[in-house]
């Protein structure tokens, strides 16, 4: 699905402006955080029947599926906020362990980044100094990211995700409403 996904948000993108999808930005982010924040709430309203594994095969697992593809296309076109979509995403589908999470959305993130870059590539969009600095700080952010979490306990660094989604939430609704 990530890779279907990026490679479709990818060339939507180089074929439609992105000025109203800057206005959904916000709000998405926003929306994203939110159901990171509520995931266990939403969990045991829907009942969830997954099993010990959390790879059930009842319908919330396949909508999550679903839900991936669609923040696989919004990360091809975009990208702000997948990585908290994404772990919404994974604690709907039954998966608890944040570490375990954490890896699982670098994995997708990255299969979806690279299918971007291969559209973007093709197309000739690239501008490959602003891409190199930006390689280097992505690769560092991996890393340090996964090196350095996993000494931070978990509701830690739930707690940083959260505060990460409002913060960016907030000012991309600055960006866009308030300036």
């Amino acid at each position: 699905m990530s890779i279907v996904g990026g490679l479709i948000g990818s060339a939507l993108l180089t074929h439609t402006g992105n000025e109203t999808f800057g206005k959904l930005v916000p709000f998405l982010i926003l929306f994203a955080t939110l159901l990171f924040v509520a995931q266990d709430v939403f969990r045991r309203f829907a009942g969830s029947h997954l099993d010990a594994t959390g790879t059930g095969k009842s319908a919330h697992f396949w909508g999550a599926i679903a839900f991936q593809f669609a923040v696989a296309i919004y990360g091809g076109y975009f990208g702000a906020g997948i990585g908290i979509l994404m772990l919404a995403t994974l604690g709907f589908i039954g998966m608890r362990n944040i570490y375990e999470m954490n890896t699982l959305k670098t994995i997708l993130g990255s299969l979806i980044n690279i299918m971007a870059a291969l559209w973007f590539i093709g197309a000739g969009l690239i501008d490959w100094p602003r891409a190199a600095i930006m390689t280097v700080g992505a690769v560092a952010g991996y890393y340090l990211g996964s090196r350095y979490s996993q000494r931070i306990s978990q509701a830690r660094v739930r707690q940083i995700i959260t505060a990460i989604g409002f913060t960016i939430s907030g000012a991309t609704f600055y960006k866009e409403f308030l300036r």
